[in-house]
């Protein structure tokens, strides 16, 4: 195993891919880079479900190991809206913009102890033999009242982290790594990729 597909069209996402499994050996490519074209139905009802549905699918239509992730924003007051249709909220065209300014508008009044939210990341790995694996992880923080900060992407800049005292927009990609939700889920996942590649390599002794 040298090539891994992570089934995603975000570039954001797959530059913070990259940089995470760095130095493991494995070339990441992009769903386009290896010709799979098409959406994927995720119907699953949670993350990790809908992370397992993308991964497999890709496996499946490739015969190449496969990551995916599903992830969103959960805010407390909202009912855990839009958790896993975070990326559909409002329309999947619709920008963040849009987006961010309409969650804002729907907690105002809220005050800052009611606006607890977290991050969810959920990675699935789906090999050619049939394994799968998932790893779940979250960054907790607040719904801020303004869009602040070029960093991110997403809901990014509406994420206040009250220990750093601005959103996870406003922070370094590589600080945003250490602490992210998709950076603690890819770095359990990336233990699971050495262990795989060490088998591998004992097996071919």
């Amino acid at each position: 195993m040298d090539k891994i597909i992570f089934a995603t069209g975000n570039q954001g996402k797959l530059r913070e891919i990259r940089m995470i499994l760095e130095g493991t050996g494995l070339e990441i490519i992009s769903m386009k880079e290896a010709g799979v074209t098409g959406d994927i139905e995720e119907n699953g009802t949670t993350f990790k479900e809908n992370a397992l549905i993308k991964a497999k699918a890709v496996c499946s239509m490739t015969g190449m190991p496969a990551l995916a992730d599903d992830s969103g924003l959960v805010i407390d007051a909202l009912g855990g809206e839009p958790g896993i249709h975070s990326a559909r909220y409002l329309g999947h065209d619709t920008s963040y913009d849009i987006k961010n300014n309409d969650l804002i508008r729907r907690l105002e009044g809220v005050p800052d102890e009611k606006r607890s939210a977290r991050f969810v990341c959920a990675i699935a790995c789906a090999l050619p033999d049939g394994r799968t694996f998932t790893e779940e992880a979250a960054m907790e923080g607040r719904i801020g009242y303004e869009i602040r900060g070029e960093n991110g992407f997403g809901y990014d800049p509406i994420f206040f982290l009250p220990e750093y005292g601005c959103t996870s927009a406003e922070i370094s990609p590589e600080e945003k790594n250490r602490i992210s939700h998709r950076g603690k889920a890819l770095r359990a996942m990336r233990l699971r990729l050495l262990s795989i590649l060490d088998e591998q390599q004992e097996g071919s002794l």
